[in-house]
């Protein structure tokens, strides 16, 4: 309560900082600009005595609405596709790669280890060792550092990272009555033991159990948490609306314009071949503006409008330690330098992890605002970018809230998302990660830029963790 009442009192008011959006993009602030340095040549971020570690390529396969082309198959079928993707624009060998790590979120329970079971069905040896992490939105960056680790510390030379995400077949368990009657079922030995189990079982225990994007701790949606935030932060419903019309134009301009480069084709068995994200929908704001509130009714602001749509999909990236990549003969798009995992109070600072973990990251590689070419933030909901930029550009916020002296400074929109993003592009949990870091790799390269920064939030059990890598290009 006392974040709700102080942001709205002590924040800009909604339309001035709504004007100042969209007529000439966010500006750091000014002790950052002060503080703007000739850029460093990449010697001065190497850390002594750690490998440089590199992405070499990263794919994915086309991001669908769930219900469409991917909805016959299952989570390692997608995996094995972006597995494929790789290994056909690499070439990369199967017996060089060391380990695979994939995250996901909702797991197939019949292949809960979803990276080995893709792994094997790509063709890789069955000596190859792979693992499945999941942190739900940021599984997938959790697979790269977990990869990054691996090459730093001399384990592995060659990792593939990657994440999937089926929503269009979701598990729906029985209820826990009738669960536990099944089990005691399967143990009875007579006939007369399991008739009398088969008598208690009610009406009632035949109702499922249907999945929730929700917190554990909290049992509310991460759509109702980013509906409160936007309320804390004075987000309005047009800002918001505003916001998702620019992710889907972008989006479509870049889908257009051969910017996607990350996509491969996918052949969907029993269907035509995949090319293209299919969540690309830019509206108006006539037709935005009449959607219902989706979360919080009647008075809520986010809509389905505004809000990242539920996805299916996978990616995967080749990560090597420099001195192997270069020994192959590849050219990386980018370094990984620093990575950074903060965690956050699970209902009112749900979706606040860019605000908190991007000056950490910023610090840690000796960088500042002003040095970053390229941003690529995860866009859950409209709201909870707009929340994050507002509190970035809030001095009483991180006095407040994040013990520093002066605002971090929020990022300039002509640097970011400027291809679109999670509300256009599709969000599958697991793969959005992968995602996020090949398109800052392809940004930097295509605009002249030198420093990459990507931040992802999720709402990930008792706690809300976010990732942020700095990228490097060569």
């Amino acid at each position: 309560s006392s974040m709700l009442t102080h942001a709205i009192r002590n924040l800009p008011a909604s339309s001035a900082w709504a004007a100042r959006v969209f007529a000439r993009s966010l500006s750091c602030s000014s002790q950052l600009q002060a503080a703007a340095v000739q850029p460093k040549s990449k010697k001065t971020l190497a850390k002594s005595g750690v490998k440089n570690i590199v992405v070499v390529e990263g794919v994915r396969i086309p991001f669908l609405q769930s219900g469409t082309s991917y909805a016959d198959l299952m989570p390692h079928d997608l995996a094995r596709a972006a597995l494929q993707g790789l290994l056909n624009r690499t070439s990369v060998p199967r017996d060089v790669v060391d380990y695979i790590v994939y995250g996901t979120v909702i797991q197939e329970v019949k292949t809960s280890n979803v990276a080995r079971e893709a792994a094997l069905g790509a063709g890789f040896s069955d000596k190859t060792p792979a693992h499945t992490v999941t942190m739900a939105c940021i599984s997938s960056n959790q697979a790269m550092t977990t990869g990054v680790g691996m090459i730093a510390a001399g384990q592995c030379d060659v990792v593939v990272a990657g994440g999937v995400e089926l929503m269009s077949d979701v598990p729906i368990r029985h209820s826990r009555k009738m669960r536990k009657t099944m089990l005691t079922l399967n143990r009875a030995k007579t006939l007369g033991q399991k008739l009398s189990l088969i008598s208690k079982i009610r009406p009632d225990y035949f109702a499922p159990e249907l999945p929730a994007v929700a917190e554990f701790s909290t049992s509310e949606t991460m759509g109702h948490s980013a509906d409160r935030l936007a309320a804390a932060f004075a987000v309005s419903r047009l800002e918001q609306d505003e916001y998702a019309l620019r992710s889907h134009t972008l989006a479509k301009k870049a889908q257009d314009g051969g910017l996607l480069l990350d996509v491969v084709p996918f052949k969907v068995p029993g269907r035509d071949t995949v090319t293209k994200d299919n969540g690309i929908r830019p509206s108006s704001m006539e037709q935005m503006g009449k959607l219902k509130p989706a979360f919080v009714k009647p008075y809520g602001t986010v809509t389905a409008a505004n809000s990242s749509f539920l996805t299916d999909g996978a990616s995967a990236v080749l990560l090597m330690s420099e001195e192997k990549a270069l020994a192959m003969g590849y050219k990386p798009k980018a370094y990984l330098r620093d990575f950074v995992y903060v965690s956050q109070d699970p209902k009112d600072q749900l979706l606040l992890g860019p605000t908190y973990a991007t000056p950490k990251v910023l610090e840690k590689a000796g960088l500042t605002m002003a040095d970053i070419d390229v941003f690529e933030f995860h866009e859950a909901f409209a709201g909870q970018i707009l929340a994050n930029l507002k509190a970035m550009d809030s001095d009483w916020f991180a006095q407040n809230y994040m013990g520093r002296k002066s605002k971090v400074g929020a990022p300039p929109l002509e640097k970011f998302n400027s291809w679109g993003g999670s509300l256009s592009l599709g969000h599958p949990f697991g793969a959005t990660g992968c995602r996020l870091v090949i398109t800052a790799a392809h940004r930097l390269k295509k605009e002249g830029g030198q420093y990459g920064l990507v931040a992802a939030c999720a709402a990930g059990g008792q706690v809300m963790m976010l990732c942020g890598l700095a990228l490097f290009p060569l």
